[in-house]
């Protein structure tokens, strides 16, 4: 098959790669219909997650048909259509029994293009079938699904939820990428007073009222401020850092409220300060957190019902095998426009072998 694979800091190629096969009776093989890029594979391509190897196939999200299945999976079979979720669950383990996939330590967690070959490929090799892929409604496009793999329940489990967005509040979303204009979405379910997106590219913030922003704020243009005159001085109840730099955490800790919540979704790679000297008297709850993937069908059944649209944030597609102009296109996105990137193409039939 063709695969997209990692040799290094810089260096990926579109090129042959081994069948995946059936390892454990607990695995399936998926055909890979769709799939996308996201922020996470670029920082692999910069070298900074050491811990994915050269020779790794990247990708950890996809659309897909079950080409076969290991001998004890018992949700899904040949022929079904499926969504590939981010985060691969054992289920047994004492963090899946919490439903915290995420921390999985009994060989799940994030594996997929981390430490086990990925999605961004024909076909797919997935651990722990049962828990770790959906079955898809037919009514759900394979290019609104794959969004349902990553970007929507990591915004809305460790942005939403995690900040317990309420009916009447106040919402800064700082970041206006497409994990922040996920976070604007699902934020929009609890029915919050305003929501406020903070970014410095007029394009994103452009995005971000259509997608249901009710104020946008340019981050170089005292964004604090403007919470502030919306809140009689008080703040937003709940901050929501969709960057990962120590400047916009530190400013999402400037923005909350006595009493209010501060939801980190962004991947820091530097230290950020945490002023305890101003925050200690303000009872700020402070979250973070790597998804766990555990609302999926939740948000699944929501798209299908026409609840959800994610369909808003694609901005360009490509055949699968267009894999290295799309990733140039998503890395530029400050010259491209680019949000979401969906890969997809015709399919080519190759053996795949079990063991």
């Amino acid at each position: 098959m063709k695969a997209f694979v990692f040799h290094g800091p810089g260096q990926c190629a579109w090129e042959e790669a081994p069948d995946p096969a059936i390892k454990e009776p607990t695995d399936a093989v998926v055909r890979v219909d769709a799939v996308t890029i996201c922020g996470t594979d670029l920082h692999i391509l910069k070298g900074d997650v050491p811990e994915v190897q050269p020779g790794t196939i990247l990708g950890h999200e996809a659309v897909g048909e079950i080409v076969e299945a290991g001998s004890d999976v018992r949700t899904v079979r040949p022929g079904d259509r499926v969504l590939v979720s981010c985060i691969s669950s054992c289920g047994r383990c004492s963090y899946c029994r919490e439903g915290m996939y995420g921390q999985c330590r009994g060989g799940g967690g994030w594996i997929l293009g981390h430490l086990i070959d990925g999605t961004q490929a024909e076909y797919v090799r997935v651990p722990f079938a049962d828990l770790s892929v959906h079955a898809l409604p037919s009514t759900v496009d394979s290019k609104d699904a794959v969004l349902l793999a990553d970007i929507f329940p990591t915004s809305y489990e460790v942005g939403v939820l995690n900040g317990r967005v309420r009916p009447g509040d106040t919402v800064a979303v700082v970041g206006a990428g497409p994990i922040g204009l996920a976070a604007i979405t699902t934020a929009r379910l609890f029915s919050p007073e305003r929501i406020v997106a903070v970014d410095l590219a007029p394009a994103r913030l452009e995005a971000a009222r259509r997608l249901g922003a009710d104020a946008v704020a340019d981050a170089r243009e005292a964004p604090e401020q403007l919470i502030a005159d919306l809140t009689d001085g008080l703040g937003a109840d709940v901050v929501m850092e969709a960057v990962g730099v120590p400047e916009t955490f530190e400013s999402c800790t400037r923005m909350v409220r006595p009493g209010g919540r501060v939801a980190n979704i962004g991947v820091h790679g530097k230290p950020a300060t945490l002023h305890l000297e101003d925050l200690w008297i303000k009872n700020v709850t402070i979250t973070t957190g790597l998804v766990d993937t555990r609302s999926t069908p939740t948000l699944l059944r929501m798209a299908a019902a026409g609840r959800l649209s994610t369909a808003q944030l694609v901005t360009h597609t490509f055949p699968l095998d267009h894999m290295a102009e799309a990733y140039d296109v998503f890395a530029r996105a400050a010259d491209t426009g680019a949000l979401k990137v969906v890969l997809g193409g015709e399919q080519h039939e190759v053996a795949v072998r079990g063991t």
